[in-house]
């Protein structure tokens, strides 16, 4: 084989392409990305859309029947899960789940629910629960979060997957675990088989609690208490919420987003951990106090300030006016949480738990346990006496 003179070669750019031929186009999968991503907007506002109708066809069609009575109370999340699941088993048969996932943003949509949310609870309730929910919020996520810690440790659990499952299970699932995960540099792979664990608790979980505090007579404060502070991602708690009743949905909501606030302090206490005691002969860098406002939960303040600005609106405002506009807040509300709970079942996968190993799992069953006991322990103490 010859061997061409560097100072006789074609000039070469850096891709190692002669410089004088013209630099190959970008691959076509990246020109055609936004249209998949367009494409499954549609198949979300679609699926939207027969969730909507399911939800009020499904009761008229089975009205004298004996399922009737049963329809009559099923609410659109069931709905939007189920056709979220169907959707995601067809999509990825027809090896086009993946390519459209980009429209999926549970995050975002449920998200945008809860600040409209915020919209319909006037600001005097929160304020009234502030103390029991800040209370139980730190109790239980230090309770769980120790729990967590100690048992995955028994398990010889990584200390980073142990960190990430701890802050999952504690505080609020996913964000929880990306927080956390930012904080000690968890590898990708830990990140992704605790959030699929939270996805495979929490989806059972929605329609568990409910029927369990029905079971039990909780109040609804008591079971907006122990749902909130039980179920590991908001989405979930939000769709278990629904199911329960409007009371219920609110204390859950408030419960959960308190949770969500700690979730700063736990990132800054878990970078410092890592910082001064797992790595310090590694490091000699310091956590930074931002990290606490960039791990905060903003759509919290959103939250508050859409209760804040309804509030007063109603206060002030002819009741002709302010009672329609709540009611498309409401409505906004409804159709952005069908959105996210669609997208729910079409974003969960199985694919990352095939190599978590049983240790994980183990661990954050018992911790689901533990929450759940300790959870309506202090749900029954701090909430036994609200009144709305």
């Amino acid at each position: 084989m010859t061997e061409q003179n560097p100072l006789t070669a074609p000039p070469q750019a850096p891709d190692g392409q002669p410089a004088d031929q013209p630099r190959r186009e970008a691959p076509a999968a990246s020109r055609i990305a936004p249209l998949w991503t367009a494409a499954g907007v549609i198949v979300l506002l679609g699926l939207a859309v027969l969730v909507h109708w399911l939800t009020v066809w499904v009761p008229q069609v089975t009205k004298e029947t004996g399922f009737g009575r049963v329809a009559k109370s099923i609410e659109f999340p069931i709905y939007a899960i189920i056709v979220g699941f169907g959707a995601n088993a067809l999509l990825s048969a027809l090896g086009l789940r993946k390519k459209m996932s980009a429209a999926f943003r549970t995050e975002f949509l449920i998200k945008t629910g809860l600040v409209l949310l915020g919209a319909s609870i006037n600001f005097a309730v929160i304020a009234k629960a502030a103390l029991p929910a800040v209370a139980q919020a730190v109790l239980l996520i230090s309770a769980v979060f120790m729990f967590t810690w100690w048992f995955a440790g028994l398990l010889g659990v990584d200390d980073k997957l142990r960190a990430l499952l701890s802050s999952a299970v504690s505080i609020c699932g996913v964000s929880a675990a990306v927080a956390a995960a930012g904080a000690v540099q968890a590898k990708k792979e830990q990140l992704a088989y605790t959030a699929s664990l939270v996805i495979v608790f929490a989806v059972p979980m929605i329609f568990f609690l409910p029927w369990a505090a029905d079971l039990l007579g909780l109040s609804p404060a008591v079971t907006g208490a122990w749902i909130g502070g039980n179920i590991d991602t908001t989405a979930a708690v939000t769709a278990a919420g629904t199911l329960a009743g409007e009371q219920p949905l609110q204390i859950a909501t408030i419960v959960k987003v308190t949770q969500n606030a700690l979730l700063g302090v736990v990132a800054v206490l878990l970078s410092m951990y890592f910082t001064f005691k797992v790595e310090r002969a590694a490091s000699n860098q310091r956590p930074k106090l931002i990290t606490l406002w960039h791990s905060f939960p903003k759509f919290v303040l959103g939250f508050l300030i859409a209760s804040v600005v309804a509030t007063i609106f109603s206060a002030v405002a002819d009741p002709a006016i302010a009672k329609p506009a709540i009611g498309v807040a409401n409505d906004l509300r409804t159709w952005f949480l069908t959105l996210a709970f669609v997208s729910i079942g079409l974003e969960f996968s199985f694919g990352s738990l095939k190599e978590v190993g049983w240790k994980p799992v183990a661990v954050f069953g018992a911790a689901t346990v533990v929450n759940l006991a300790v959870g309506l322990l202090l749900a029954s103490v701090l909430w036994g006496g609200f009144g709305f």
